[in-house]
């Protein structure tokens, strides 16, 4: 296992970061440990959670599972989406801020988070107010490092800024969804975290499993995340993305790849990306992701899979630029 500066923050952390979703629902506490179990002996200190997934179950699980290990880990949570009923139990209002992150270092049970995420955008609190929280979650040592996970570049940019101005601990990582068939974040949000000196650690490398093997035209699992859970049936509905995932598939078995490691190397592989989050349901499943880390992944291989996909269009409209014609060449009378 390969280590990684996160961004600018002098920690190093796995090239591989396992996400913990599954924890209490799939995975039991018995499955649970034994991913853990496996992440670690294969030099994982990196681990993904959240106070929404399962409604705080993965967190109780996974504070168990560090309790023995807690400084050799590093590990995330995340705040926004709502955890009860009460109109103000969600968002990222400094009300809502200091009530989710003492919920998520009991359920943790430890005194310190290593990496907090804002888990989506709140158009409804003042961007100041939710970074002024940040700040003293900081200062009081709850928190290390603020994130932000679900952002556009311009709401990241706009953070990095109001910090900046006021002093206040900035956002160190980023959590932007990414993959072969999602690669809006090559857009800006890539380009601003390597200017920038963010970390990024992007969720669904596989696609919600598109990229596994099991789909393409006219080819569907009996069961999966994109058959049974409406999210994921509308986030990859259109009917190119099977295409996709088709050609993804003949390409890693004639390589000789299995199409799980190799669609979470092409994610690792992005010169901005610190560390795909995996997971899985189970140990056999994670298996396959963890052999990402033994691909070595060439420029040539990455541009081969990158050619599977559209590639998203630039941030402005000089598309000309994308095939190597310049304004500059046009001034020196070049072609």
């Amino acid at each position: 296992m390969k280590y990684k500066l996160l961004g600018s923050t002098g920690v190093r952390v796995s090239e591989l970061c396992f996400g913990t979703m599954s924890f209490g629902n799939p995975a039991d506490e018995a499955m649970s440990a034994a991913m853990f179990n496996r992440c670690r002996e294969v030099g994982i200190n990196f681990f993904d959670c959240a106070n929404v997934y399962q409604r705080g179950r993965a967190e109780e699980i996974l504070g168990g599972l560090i309790a023995d290990c807690r400084d050799e880990v590093v590990i995330t949570s995340k705040a926004h989406f709502p955890m009860g009923d009460d109109v103000n139990a969600r968002g990222s209002s400094r009300k809502h801020l200091m009530r989710a992150v003492e919920d998520s270092l009991r359920r943790l049970k430890t005194d310190y988070i290593d990496v907090y995420f804002m888990h989506h955008f709140d158009a409804d609190t003042p961007l100041e107010e939710t970074l002024r929280a940040l700040d003293d979650m900081v200062e009081q040592g709850k928190i290390l490092y603020p994130a932000a996970s679900n952002y556009a570049a311009w709401q990241i940019a706009k953070a990095l800024g109001i910090s900046a101005r006021h002093g206040w601990a900035p956002f160190a990582c980023l959590q932007p969804m990414y993959n072969l068939v999602k690669r809006q974040a090559e857009v800006e949000i890539l380009p601003l975290a390597l200017s920038e000196g963010l970390g990024v650690i992007p969720y669904s490398p596989l696609g919600g499993g598109l990229l596994t093997g099991k789909y393409g035209v006219g080819r569907r699992p009996e069961s999966g995340r994109l058959i049974e859970n409406t999210m994921y049936k509308a986030r990859y509905g259109d009917e190119w993305v099977y295409q996709v995932a088709e050609n993804f598939t003949a390409f890693a078995q004639e390589r000789g790849y299995n199409p799980v490691a190799l669609a979470v190397a092409w994610v690792g592989s992005h010169p901005a990306v610190t560390a795909p989050i995996i997971g899985a349901r189970n140990v056999t499943q994670l298996e396959d992701s963890l052999a990402a880390a033994d691909i070595v992944m060439t420029p040539e291989l990455r541009a081969e899979i990158s050619a599977l996909s559209p590639e998203p269009p630039p941030a402005t409209d000089r598309s000309e630029e994308q095939k190597g014609v310049s304004f500059a060449a046009q001034l020196a009378g070049k072609k």
